[in-house]
């Protein structure tokens, strides 16, 4: 797959809520997703690593009330994706934001993604 194949189809998952899927197709145990928030950058290595940061995100959200999902824009081995939010959480009440996610591909996969408010 190229990656605007692969933008794409990472689009169109995020889109059905079907974040699974996503990691199924396109992650590996070399995976690397880091956190911007607050100044601070948090790095989870593995899909060990990954799938925990969703299960404790989850696990928080009392409501989601809407999510957008941006069409990629696309270079020749990364792409960006902007995620907008309206969630309810447990620890911090309702937030409205918008998410910048960049994502590294090689051979197929995704070898990095970035999310920055």
């Amino acid at each position: 797959m190229t990656t605007k194949e692969i933008a794409d189809r990472i689009v169109a998952l995020n889109r059905e809520n079907n974040h699974a899927q996503v990691y199924a197709e396109f992650y590996t145990d070399a995976t690397v997703s880091v956190e911007n928030w607050g100044g601070q950058a948090t790095e989870y290595v593995g899909m060990t690593a990954i799938n925990k940061k969703a299960v404790d995100w989850e696990a928080d959200v009392v409501e989601i009330h809407e999510v957008t999902v941006s069409e990629p824009v696309v270079a020749d081995e990364s792409f960006a994706i902007v995620f907008g939010m309206d969630i309810t959480y447990k620890s911090r009440g309702r937030e409205k934001m918008h998410e910048l996610a960049v994502y590294s591909v090689k051979e197929g996969k995704i070898v990095r993604e970035e999310f920055q408010a």
